[in-house]
């Protein structure tokens, strides 16, 4: 007879669950219609459950670290082919002290998530601090405190409820930042309140940190809500190809509260394309990704399915046209679905000033608009 313990118990938990989402998330009840999106649902299944093992299964707050969250080979929740991002758990009841190098990066920012203890989603942002608001030497390093005492800069208190720190580093450059290992920062954080010595790896703990890996892919999984839940925040719409205006997302969790955010899916035959107009604001960082309906995007080390400014073909102005399509029409700024009929494209516009324009599209004929 098999050893009962509490990390058994716990790892048939996982078990179980893998299998209930195989059954119901990667399913027809999500609108999966053919064995490519099983597939699809699979990958990100398991992009999601490697996310949870590298951030959550053996993390204390007592004793942070940072972890890069997506990688381009570990796609979430949204992820960013110009952007680095990194997380810690934290606890209100420390203070911490947060170390850090820009490395070239035009935008960087940190955010208190709340209600992600134990794995689970974070429900709103506590706080957020910008690099406008950290002094930052020459050499590009800063250093920032969390909780404790008030400071005029470089600081951001700890609600209650504070469950991690969430980085971005945020880049324009000619390649995609995520997969260049020389613009990844170093980043590290460090408890600096008096707290008690983690105890070896036991049953107990083993256990908890598998039963935190279940509640982070679950809540990635069988609880997010289908794009047509009147739980999606304003910034997302349901229509195909048409963009809500750009806007600040609030407290929502796990985005950045100094961003403007529009994004809607595209749906496209095989032979159409999506013509996008519009122009870039004056902000600090601007770009839009495709992704598929897990949130992930498409895979940007092998195609352009991302563009920034730097990338980005305009005017003078900063008036573009993108076209989004199965195959390269000859002309700037393509969008690659990867063949890929539905999708979802997502604009970011961080720290504006003055107004945002609403990116516009129009489903055509791609032999119509193909260069000769």
């Amino acid at each position: 007879m098999a050893i009962q313990s509490q990390s058994r118990a716990a790892m048939r938990e996982l078990i179980a669950l893998l299998q209930e989402i195989d059954e119901h998330w990667c399913s027809e009840e999500r609108n999966l219609n053919t064995a490519e999106d099983v597939a699809g649902s699979h990958r990100a299944l398991m992009h999601i459950l490697e996310a949870g093992l590298v951030g959550y299964f053996e993390q204390d707050a007592r004793t942070p670290s940072f972890r890069r969250i997506v990688t381009p080979s570990r796609k979430l929740t949204g992820d960013n082919s110009d952007a680095i991002y990194f997380d810690a758990p934290l606890d209100a009841r420390y203070t911490y002290v947060v170390r850090g190098k820009m490395n070239q990066a035009v935008y960087f920012s940190m955010s208190i998530e709340e209600g992600a203890q134990e794995g689970h989603l974070a429900k709103t942002t506590g706080g957020v601090i910008n690099d406008t608001e950290i002094d930052v030497d020459a050499d590009g390093n800063f250093t920032v405190h969390l909780g404790g005492e008030p400071r005029k800069r470089n600081w951001l208190p700890l609600p209650e409820n504070a469950s991690r720190v969430t980085t971005r580093h945020y880049f324009e450059l000619a390649t995609p930042a995520a997969m260049d290992p020389a613009r990844e920062p170093v980043m590290n954080i460090a408890c600096i309140s008096k707290a008690p010595t983690p105890a070896p790896p036991s049953d107990d703990s083993v256990s908890a940190g598998i039963r935190r890996v279940c509640n982070m892919v679950r809540s990635r999984t069988l609880d997010m809500p289908q794009l047509t839940s009147d739980e999606m925040p304003a910034f997302m719409a349901v229509t195909p190809n048409t963009f809500p205006e750009p806007q600040t997302p609030g407290n929502f969790g796990l985005a950045a509260a100094d961003a403007h955010y529009s994004m809607a899916p595209f749906l496209l035959g095989p032979e159409e394309a999506l013509v996008m107009t519009g122009r870039w604001p004056d902000c600090r960082f601007a770009n839009v990704c495709l992704w598929n309906r897990f949130q992930q995007t498409f895979d940007y080390p092998y195609r352009s399915v991302s563009l920034n400014r730097t990338q980005t073909e305009a005017d003078a102005d900063g008036r573009f046209t993108m076209i989004v399509a199965h195959e390269d029409p000859g002309l700037p700024n393509w969008l690659d679905t990867e063949g890929n009929a539905f999708g979802l494209i997502f604009w970011r516009f961080f720290l504006v000033e003055g107004a945002v324009e609403t990116p516009t599209a129009k489903v055509v004929n791609l032999a119509d608009i193909c260069s000769t």
